[in-house]
């Protein structure tokens, strides 16, 4: 059956239908790997791939919700060539795409899922969703350093948002981000003349790390998802967007 694209974008729970209309019109939505700019164009939601921020978007069912402890030395990617992915620590037939990244001296959790809107919601920084890091330095670190992650600085031209920030011993933290610059911890801690020695997260939003050993994963609890979609403004059962402070709208 056919479908007016930002018809489909509003009931996946992407967006409202008039932000949908606003990111065709700016070229943002991609149909089969074409940019759609014209009101109106449908789509078949059976055969077509749409996609926005080069995250497809798929139909909600037949959605799953991983979380797997990456170890050290596993680049966070579906395929690089020469190197161990964090999909070949998964024996699965579906395909799952990483929500954000760890760079691939970093461990701790990663959420695998094949639902777009969800990997959307959690990696775009507009919609603030917490991250949590346990942070090892290779010098101690004073308290005037912690309050200048607290407050932010600037890297790459632009200042980081403001942090949770929690000394845990002499050369450890935890931080909380509520976004996810490339290599954003290690750049600030060399902002402050340290340098990561271990990082580890170990929490996204209501998700957390536990027990899970490098390399294991599990599929999240029916209550982890229930209440990972619902901060993330995503009605699972009615299919449509809920308009909360994170709605895209």
């Amino acid at each position: 059956m056919l479908l007016r694209l930002q018809k489909y974008l509003s009931e996946q729970g992407v967006c409202s239908r008039r932000q949908a209309e606003k990111f065709i019109v700016e070229g943002k939505i991609f149909v089969n790997g074409v940019p759609q700019t014209v009101l109106g164009s449908k789509i078949d939601p059976e055969i077509d791939k749409i996609s926005i921020n080069n995250i497809v978007i798929k139909q909600r069912k037949n959605l799953l919700y991983i979380v797997i402890n990456k170890p050290v030395g596993i680049v966070t990617s579906c395929h690089q060539p020469g190197s161990r992915t964090i999909v070949d620590l998964m024996d699965l037939k579906e395909r799952l795409y990483p929500v954000g990244r760890l760079d691939k001296d970093s461990s701790g959790l990663l959420l695998m899922t094949n639902d777009g809107i969800l990997a959307y919601r959690l990696s775009h920084p507009k919609f603030k969703h917490e991250k949590e890091y346990v942070v090892s330095l290779e010098k101690r670190i004073m308290e005037g350093a912690l309050t200048k992650l607290r407050n932010g600085m600037n890297i790459d031209g632009t200042k980081t948002q403001p942090a949770k920030v929690v000394k845990v011993g002499e050369h450890r933290f935890r931080m909380v981000l509520t976004e996810g610059r490339n290599r954003q911890i290690r750049k600030m801690c060399s902002k402050i003349e340290n340098e990561v020695v271990k990082l580890k997260r170990i929490r996204i939003e209501n998700v957390e790390l536990g027990s899970l050993k490098p390399g294991e994963w599990r599929t999240l609890t029916a209550a982890e998802k229930k209440e990972l979609l619902k901060r993330a403004g995503i009605d699972n059962n009615k299919k449509k967007r809920i308009k909360n402070k994170n709605s895209v709208a």
